[in-house]
């Protein structure tokens, strides 16, 4: 590494909370794919004789004394690796055990100069009646093409408060770019009682029951349709999420696939965590497949090996149970199963293939 980057990241570190962390660089997503990526740790620690990391599954290794107090060094990564590292100075554990996932960004989820920009409209605050006392701010993407004859492609996002921050490049690119159909995206974030933004999320989400994608139907999407033109073909309208939210997608698409055909799910809770609510918990849902008629749906699902573990359920054994139902059942779906944890870097990194996959516009090559 040359001096003038080590400078530039150790001065990132110095402002770094609790002046440790780490800093991770991937090579551009058309680099070949030997090209490794780099991860530098640096931690403040100016009274230590020596300072260690330890990385799950890669032993420990020793920083090197830098200036101002500062101790440092580089590991090089692969696409798709995912490790806990925590450091130590003279022995003693310094600051909690964090984790790193390391992919490669798909140009299609940067912004790009001279490519047509969709509009990102906020709506007013949805009113709920089906979940009554509830409100939720939610956001509607309009896309620079004009509708197709038979209207816009349509997407609804769980969680949508987060999503539209990554999820609106991509729509931008790869409609400019003919990947997918020019589409209509729906962003909601999980309701909430007066004063208890949100705290309705587990209530809607977590629950196998048709109740999420009646709201949808039947109060969002008339609000949406007086906005643009939607194609009513459910092969042309999908439903995305991570966590609660993937299985929250999974249930609306089971549920009705009249609505929807698509479904998007990323490290999906399918656990039992229905039981926090008293009812049925989306750890049956492999079951339901196995002994119901195949349905008309077509999915990706993503996890990783170091998913949540928890009272509720084990993450990738139930991603895994999923996935062996649906093949069962003869379903058309893809497996996106990796290293990572529960969050969405992973899935954000394939996002633009899933949809290429979903939408049936090009091959599946992630």
């Amino acid at each position: 590494m040359s001096a003038a980057r080590a400078e530039e990241w150790a001065g990132w570190f110095r402002e770094a909370e609790k002046g440790s962390g780490a800093k991770l660089e991937m090579p551009d997503y058309a680099a070949p794919a030997s090209q490794t990526g780099h991860v530098a740790f640096f931690i403040r620690a100016p009274e230590a004789k020596a300072v260690t990391v330890t990385i799950s599954g890669d032993g420990t290794f020793a920083l090197s004394k830098l200036p101002a107090g500062l101790w440092g060094g580089v590991r090089t990564v692969d696409d798709g690796d995912a490790f806990r590292y925590a450091y130590f100075a003279d022995g003693k554990a310094i600051g909690e055990t964090r984790n790193i996932e390391a992919y490669r960004t798909p140009p299609e989820m940067k912004v790009h100069e001279g490519v047509p920009k969709g509009e990102l409209r906020t709506m007013p605050d949805h009113v709920s009646t089906i979940y009554p006392g509830t409100s939720r701010p939610w956001w509607v993407y309009l896309p620079a093409k004009p509708a197709p004859s038979a209207g816009y492609a349509l997407m609804v996002f769980q969680d949508g408060q987060w999503a539209k921050n990554y999820v609106v490049p991509c729509l931008d690119n790869m409609i400019a770019s003919g990947d997918i159909p020019p589409s209509v995206a729906v962003f909601l974030k999980p309701g909430g009682h007066e004063g208890k933004e949100g705290d309705n999320r587990s209530r809607e989400y977590d629950v196998m029951s048709d109740e999420y994608v009646r709201m949808l139907d039947d109060e969002v999407l008339p609000k949406v349709a007086l906005l643009a033109r939607l194609n009513p073909d459910p092969s042309q309208r999908l439903i995305a999420g991570g966590s609660s939210g993937g299985i929250c997608a999974f249930a609306a698409a089971w549920e009705r696939p009249t609505s929807f055909g698509l479904v998007l799910s990323w490290i999906g809770s399918y656990v039992n965590l229905g039981a926090i609510h008293g009812k049925e918990g989306g750890q049956n849902y492999p079951f339901k497949i196995r002994r119901t008629d195949r349905k008309p749906i077509r999915l990706v699902l993503q996890d990783g090996t170091q998913d949540l573990d928890n009272e509720w359920g084990n993450g990738p054994l139930a991603n895994q149970t999923m996935v062996a139902a649906l093949k069962f059942k003869g379903y058309e779906y893809k497996w996106d199963f990796g290293k990572g944890f529960h969050s969405d870097a992973h899935g954000r990194s394939v996002m633009p293939d899933s949809l290429r996959y979903l939408f049936r516009t090009g091959p599946y090559t992630r």
